[in-house]
């Protein structure tokens, strides 16, 4: 019976899978229909290849054979591995591991394509680093640049955010670290070490073995395909580590919790000078503090929120203010046109590609712990399975969130970074026996990604 009861389980594993396969090509096929209708190649939707910012062109580059090779390595050396390291050894391999895949994708597209002139287009923020001589002055006129017909406008993507993140590479050109290769390099580095902070996360709120059981599946994420190379990979990385620091504080396991709720809040108050998105943390946040039942570290976050808060305030820029004009100049572009109807479950067809198949037959499996999780919690704080329910639905949940915001209308597979690796621990609920197989499937997918689009970022 017992054996029955396993097949049947996979079976709906497969069928879950199946289900957004589905949805991912009846988002393509529904959104070529409506690009045909007008505004030219790109259609209203102003993408080339929907629900996806991207292009079809199969090609191969000099990443292809490494991105083969470290596929092959995690398939079959994985999960062993990640049993047998000690943890100390275990966290930094995952992340090395994390950058090696990344990396190896990039380069599929070349390196100048793929890695060096990724953020120097029109759009990107390199374009305005050279427009920065004044910190104080750039803070306190950067709103008067965000709409359209303003005079200097900012490129779409430092007008679309705060200027902490045109402030990053302004730092990084000072100290000699100029141009679009070592913004990459800031990009990947940064990016993928958010699989050490999911690791350090899961230990912390859930248990080893299940952060050991996730390890491989956060190295092979196809959402690597967009960290590199893209801003956004850098702000899911630091993101996440504040969530990371949270944890410790907040189940303290660390030896200077204070110490770590408070580079939490400072991680976290940075965040949101990064990407105005990013205030869907709160949710995350208010997870993670559900799951330690402790409300102890909010004090030193909200302390270092407030340095960031009062450094750019002080300085000129009202966060709220330039959000608001954000909302104006946004739709002023392309959202004026694609349609929130299509977009509100496209952008979820797209999610497939980020988190991959595995993550969506962990998050069915994950349906059983949540419920029995929220039935207990009055008695007890979900541990284990349960704690792990609860924290990659609440990654669903911010994603849910920016959806019916309608301030995503297109692109999330790079936007929703952010929130989208918190969904991709749910791997570690599937059986051990087929994790080999799960994941040859993500593997397979970031490569055909990979291989077959060009995308955007």
């Amino acid at each position: 019976m017992r054996a029955s009861v396993r097949k049947r389980a996979c079976h709906r594993d497969l069928w879950a899978a199946a289900g957004a396969v589905a949805l991912f090509v009846l988002a393509a096929v529904v959104g070529r229909v409506i690009n045909r209708t007008v505004y030219g190649a790109e259609g209203i939707l102003r993408l080339g290849w929907p629900p996806l910012y991207a292009w079809w062109l199969p090609h191969v580059g000099p990443g292809t054979p490494a991105a083969v090779a470290v596929a092959a390595a995690v398939v079959v050396y994985g999960p062993s591995t990640a049993q047998r390291l000690s943890w100390r050894v275990l966290v930094p391999g995952v992340w090395a591991a994390a950058m090696a895949w990344t990396w190896s994708l990039a380069l599929v597209d070349g390196w100048g394509r793929g890695v060096a002139e990724r953020l120097t287009t029109g759009l990107e923020y390199l374009q305005s680093v050279d427009d920065v001589h004044d910190v104080g002055a750039f803070l306190r006129d950067f709103t008067h640049h965000i709409l359209v017909g303003s005079p200097g406008i900012w490129p779409a993507h430092v007008a679309g955010h705060p200027p902490g993140a045109l402030l990053t590479f302004v730092g990084l050109d000072r100290i000699g670290l100029g141009g679009g290769a070592w913004a990459a390099v800031w990009c990947i580095t940064v990016g993928s070490s958010l699989t050490a902070a999911v690791m350090v996360t899961v230990r912390a709120l859930c248990g080893e073995e299940l952060a050991r059981r996730a390890a491989s599946f956060l190295v092979l994420a196809p959402a690597a395909v967009w960290i590199g190379v893209s801003a956004d990979g850098y702000f899911a990385g630091v993101a996440a580590w504040a969530v990371a620091l949270l944890a410790l504080a907040a189940t303290r396991r660390t030896r200077m919790p204070r110490l770590a709720a408070l580079g939490a809040g400072l991680l976290l108050g940075w965040a949101w000078y990064l990407s105005y998105g990013l205030t869907v943390l709160v949710v995350l946040g208010a997870a993670v503090l559900l799951l330690a039942r402790s409300v102890r570290p909010l004090p030193y976050v909200l302390v270092g929120v407030l340095v960031w808060a009062a450094a750019f305030t002080s300085a000129g820029f009202w966060w709220l203010d330039g959000y608001s004009t954000l909302v104006e100049r946004y739709y002023q572009g392309a959202a004026k046109v694609r349609p929130y109807s299509y977009f509100l479950w496209a952008n979820l067809a797209a999610q497939v590609l980020t988190v991959g198949l595995a993550t969506v037959a962990g998050l069915r499996r994950a349906a059983g712990p949540l419920w029995h999780a929220v039935r207990g919690m009055r008695r007890e704080p979900p541990s284990g399975r349960g704690a792990l329910a609860v924290l990659v639905v609440a990654g669903l949940c911010m994603m849910l969130l920016a959806d019916v915001s309608g301030m995503s209308k297109a692109e999330t597979e790079r936007i929703w970074l952010s929130f989208a690796v918190w969904t991709l621990p749910a791997s570690a609920l599937l059986p051990r026996r087929v994790h080999s197989w799960w994941l040859v499937a993500q593997a397979l997918l970031a490569l055909l990604v990979n291989h077959l689009l060009l995308t955007g970022w």
